[in-house]
């Protein structure tokens, strides 16, 4: 259903409900792949990457912004999950040597 298509806030929250579930199964499928990447890293050095980490900030604030979602908003959401992922996978490699 679309926003506009809602006639009342309960269907507005069983939209976004939805939404967040399905948002939740994207991340926990994101998650997998960080997973991975730990696992071809070699040592907790490797887990920072600047040049990739730009890299998905741009491309996620450049399709954040050509949807007509706040860049801004994007960026802030992405520097979170990067930073998760960049301290997992420090932390997993730490405990490998």
């Amino acid at each position: 259903m679309k926003p506009e298509d809602c006639p009342s806030m309960d269907e507005v929250r069983v939209e976004i409900d939805r939404i967040d579930d399905a948002l939740i199964d994207l991340l926990v499928e994101r998650w997998g792949y960080v997973d991975r990447a730990w696992q071809l890293k070699e040592r907790p050095a490797d887990a920072t990457v600047p040049w990739r980490i730009q890299q998905v900030i741009d491309r996620v604030s450049e399709r954040a912004e050509a949807a007509g979602l706040p860049p801004a908003l994007a960026e802030a959401l992405w520097r979170q999950l990067i930073g998760w992922g960049i301290q997992y996978e420090q932390e997993k490699l730490a405990g490998r040597t």
